[in-house]
């Protein structure tokens, strides 16, 4: 029976992964430390979107990062407006979700991280259902949503300061873009 892997691993021929691991673990203790510490809230929202927003080629965490902003603030706009319009009720959650797959999908038109404007969106939805609050709901909300844009600044700004500290290197047979 052969393994889908090599075992004992093979050091790696590049560094990417590393270099991708390192900016996580850096990530992580700010993010986990601010939010945790400093602000008094569960950060899981912000480390998601820290992972997510975080990549070892700064070039790709800059565009990854563009793309869950515009995204998340789809959903939240979308979610807010199904939230003060129609109140904390189940019904708008569904309803909410699909427009915000629309808007993401034919208006917007930015597939990557298109999926975080319908997960945004019912996180502030899903506040208001929590709390069977508008008002509450929407500050739950805005809180949530800032905790994922902060993950994401976190995430693009570590890939950032580690391509100065730590710079990869192109194959000498690299062409480029």
């Amino acid at each position: 029976m052969k393994l889908p892997f090599t075992w004992p691993p093979k050091p790696p021929r590049d560094i990417l992964g590393i270099r991708f691991a390192v900016n996580v673990f850096i990530a992580t203790i700010i993010v986990w430390y601010a939010l945790a510490h400093i602000a008094d809230t569960n950060p899981i929202w912000a480390i998601a979107s820290m992972v997510a927003a975080s990549d070892p080629q700064v070039n790709e965490a800059a565009r990854m990062f563009r793309s869950r902003l515009i995204n998340v603030l789809v959903g939240c706009a979308v979610g807010l407006t199904f939230l003060i319009v129609g109140g904390p009720a189940e019904w708008m959650l569904p309803l909410a979700l699909a427009v915000t797959v629309l808007l993401s999908s034919y208006v917007i038109h930015i597939q990557t991280m298109w999926r975080q404007a319908p997960i945004t969106a019912a996180i502030v939805i899903a506040a208001g259902l929590s709390t069977h609050s508008r008002l509450t709901g929407i500050e739950h909300g805005l809180h949530k949503v800032a905790e994922v844009l902060f993950g994401c600044l976190v995430g693009l700004l570590v890939s950032w300061l580690m391509s100065k500290v730590w710079p990869i290197r192109q194959p000498a047979d690299f062409k480029g873009p």
